[in-house]
């Protein structure tokens, strides 16, 4: 199977949420999580931050107007859209403030909108706490689907999945370059949707610091500290107010050249510094 978006070296560039109240989504993005630069293009708020952007706009709680992965090179993006042509999923051209001309969407299982496209030059803010946005997890009623949109017919590649104890899998790992997981999803029974987003400290220092930073807002951890299995990474999660989980995770697997790693489904996962639940 040809790894298309992975050979173009794809990286999650930014994600566009929907929010009943946008504003407010956008002040706690600018401050929690130290995007102190904020725009407006027409009726969509844009947080920037250290290599993380939000876009936030009118609509329900936990939908996903769109995600965005930037290639990168210009062969890379076009191959990317060849292979979309050839598998019949329509990419159509899409504009957008913060990728350059070329960028196109296609529309996967559940009706979310994937862009890719060239990040623009010039906007990079250099002073913050570390966490680029690193990856994005689907929630949805059928991973297969998903998984065979993705990997399929994009060209990503799985890294691992997670299975239940009849062998249904309950989770698909994703990527579109070497880092474990750009792009993830979850069973779930009734929903589909946005589950998560991720932001990549680094290190655990940085997790640190972005404990301390919470704690100074008095957001509570949703859980973590502690350590996934799959991806190997350090995480901690909390809540926006529309409902969004949000991950800071740091040391998640590179991945080069192996087999896909298959997992069993447990309910309880310890913490570092105690037992925590599993969500998914």
């Amino acid at each position: 199977m040809k790894l298309t978006t992975v050979e173009a070296g794809a990286y999650l560039h930014h994600i566009h949420l929907h929010s009943p109240d946008p504003d407010a989504l956008a002040q706690f993005y600018s401050d929690t999580m130290d995007m102190p630069v904020v725009e407006r293009e027409g009726d969509i708020i844009i947080c920037r931050g250290p290599r993380r952007r939000v876009l936030i706009s009118k609509g329900p709680a936990k939908k996903l107007a769109h995600c965005a992965f930037a290639c990168r090179d210009v062969d890379g993006l076009k191959r990317i859209y060849e292979r979309a042509i050839a598998e019949g999923l329509d990419p159509r051209t899409f504009s957008t403030p913060l990728l350059g001309p070329g960028a196109f969407v296609v529309r996967d299982p559940d009706g979310n909108h994937v862009v890719f496209g060239m990040a623009k030059g010039g906007d990079e803010i250099k002073v913050g706490i570390k966490g680029p946005i690193q990856h994005l997890t689907l929630a949805s009623q059928d991973i297969g689907a998903i998984e065979r949109f993705y990997a399929g017919m994009l060209g990503f590649a799985v890294s691992d999945r997670v299975l239940g104890e009849d062998g249904e899998v309950m989770t698909c790992f994703m990527r579109s370059n070497h880092e474990h997981h750009t792009l993830a999803c979850f069973l779930h029974r009734n929903r589909s949707g946005i589950d998560h987003h991720s932001y990549e400290a680094g290190d655990f220092t940085t997790i640190r610091d972005w404990c301390d930073r919470f704690a100074d807002r008095e957001i509570k951890l949703m859980w973590g500290p502690g350590r996934h299995a799959p991806g190997n990474n350090i995480f901690i999660f909390i809540v926006d107010p529309d409902g969004n989980w949000i991950e800071v995770s740091a040391e998640l697997e590179v991945v080069y050249d192996r087999p896909v790693r298959e997992w069993p489904h447990v309910e309880r996962t310890l913490n570092m510094w105690g037992d925590g639940l599993m969500r998914a």
